[in-house]
Parts: C-alpha cells; sequence; structure tokens
C-alpha cells in the first residue's frame, strides 16, 4: 500500500499543473475511479476537510487520503510523493526562467498554460458539486456560499465556519 500511495502521488505531482486545485481532478480520477480507494462522497469531504486546515489544499488531501488508506505511514508516503515531483520541477523551471526572462517562448507558454489550469480549476469545482451535493439543503449552502465569496468581504474561513455549524444543525 505504501509504494501505491508514493507512486499514485508522484504521478499526480508530476502531471498537474496549477496549484492545488489544478491537482483535485487527478487525485479524484486516481483515488476514487482508478484505485476505488475512496467513494466520491468521503472524497468530497476530504477535499472540504483539506480546504478548512492549514496548509496547501492538495498536499492536505494526500495527507488525509494516505492516512485513511493505510495510518501514519500512509500520510507521509502520499505527501512525499506529492509534493517531490513540484519540487524538482520548480527548481528545473525557475532556473530555466530566470535565464530565459524576456523569451517570448517562455511567455507563450506561460499563456497556453493559464486558461487550461482554469478549465482543470472549473472541471474540479464540477466534479465536487456534482458528486458531493446531494440534497437541497446543500445546494442552498453552496450558492449562498458562493454569493458571499462574491459579493461581500467575509473571510473565507468565516464562511467555512458558518456553514459548517449549519450543517451540523441543518444535516
Amino acid at each position: 500500500m505504501f509504494w501505491d500511495l508514493f507512486s499514485t502521488f508522484v504521478l499526480i505531482g508530476f502531471f498537474s499543473f496549477g496549484g492545488g486545485l489544478g491537482m483535485l481532478p487527478l487525485i479524484q480520477d486516481a483515488v476514487v475511479y482508478n484505485h476505488g480507494w475512496l467513494s466520491a462522497g468521503d472524497f468530497a469531504n476530504i477535499v472540504a476537510l483539506s480546504e478548512m486546515t492549514p496548509g496547501p489544499l492538495a498536499v492536505n488531501s494526500a495527507t488525509y487520503i494516505g492516512y485513511k488508506m493505510a495510518g501514519l505511514p500512509g500520510s507521509l508516503f502520499a505527501m512525499l510523493g506529492l509534493i517531490i515531483p513540484p519540487l524538482i520541477i520548480i527548481i528545473t523551471l525557475s532556473n530555466i526562467l530566470i535565464k530565459n526572462q524576456g523569451s517570448s517562448v517562455i511567455r507563450g507558454i506561460l499563456s497556453g498554460l493559464r486558461p487550461v489550469m482554469l478549465g482543470l480549476i472549473a472541471y474540479s469545482g464540477f466534479l465536487l458539486a456534482y458528486e458531493g451535493i446531494t440534497n437541497t439543503i446543500e445546494v442552498i449552502f453552496c450558492g449562498a456560499a458562493l454569493c458571499l465569496v462574491l459579493f461581500t468581504k467575509i473571510h473565507p474561513a468565516f464562511i467555512i465556519l458558518i456553514f459548517g455549524a449549519l450543517g451540523m444543525i441543518l444535516l
């Protein structure tokens, strides 16, 4: 199991860009659909918990998934598998970008990657909503949280706390 966790998250780390939100579709595909380690509902719960806790979303998710599958050592293997590839990529790309700052090729590559990352993030949100929202109250919570984020200056942490408390009461 340790090798499965590590190798799964290494592949995710090497082939996902755009940060934690960009990694979510790959993590979900691997742990829910390919390996069957989690149900879609369990994955949505882990993402919600990962979003509420300090630290990067994808790293928190990998850590929780690893822990669920193989305890504390599993969380370590999953987390290391996820963070080692981006660390290697960042060090390598930093050197290339510093040497080629004014390159139109580099600007073109980055311009092409930005909308792709936005698409992956949107896809991740769609999957989480489609598979994670199971009743009318959750639809209302989702819409209300979105409106609060878009139209107020309430900090997202408070929105999470408010809806967590409402969820305990209503669901």
